[in-house]
């Protein structure tokens, strides 16, 4: 608790011999942050720090450069001001661009987190003439199942629309159910055509 006495001096010597609060306090044996607060009681405005920055003549151009490509690097625009001119460090120049830098727009898009779906994928070739056809492509096709998250996996000899169908199939009786939706990821076997980034089954 700072007396009324001490106030009085704190404001004496703030207003009549114009020392900043960090002389008073240094004077006074106080914290500057007491000082600070008997200053702004007394209708003192807190002071603030104009000092200029060895950055501010290449703000324009930091500002411009980010304007036009958002996402170059602080590393590279630092590279660009240096050879310009700029006799700061590149550390305090990273935690100026992260101050200026425009925020992204927030990017709009559908999560799938019950995804349910049917991927054929190609997992690599069986040699040796298996079933007297020389080399055979070997596939997977999977399904999971959005609410319990069970999984279907069953293994064919290549890609083929019959071995797609066979595999729907299989999953459909160990499921003991046919699902109302199935969703698929860019699988030439179901999807007909595209519009935009949009698949069409």
């Amino acid at each position: 608790m700072i007396s009324v006495e001490l106030q009085a001096q704190i404001l004496r010597l703030h207003h009549a011999e114009g020392w900043p609060p960090g002389t008073i306090a240094y004077q006074l044996g106080i914290h500057h942050s007491a000082v600070e607060r008997v200053l702004n009681q007394g209708g003192v405005p807190r002071a603030t720090q104009t000092r200029p920055s060895m950055v501010d003549p290449y703000m324009p151009f930091v500002l411009e450069t980010l304007k036009k490509y958002p996402r170059l690097t602080a590393s590279r625009l630092y590279h660009m001001v240096k050879v310009r001119g700029y006799p700061g460090r590149e550390g305090h120049f990273r935690s100026i661009i992260t101050r200026v830098r425009p925020c992204r727009p927030p990017e709009a898009y559908l999560r799938l987190r019950t995804l349910l779906g049917n991927k054929p994928s190609r997992l690599g070739t069986l040699r040796e003439g298996y079933c007297g056809h020389g080399e055979e492509d070997a596939s997977s096709v999977v399904m999971v199942l959005s609410w319990s998250r069970a999984i279907f996996l069953r293994f064919f000899l290549g890609q083929h629309l019959s071995n797609f169908l066979r595999g729907h199939e299989a999953a459909f009786n160990a499921f003991h159910a046919v699902p109302r939706v199935l969703l698929y990821d860019n699988l030439k076997s179901a999807v007909l055509e595209r519009v935009g980034d949009c698949d069409s089954l």
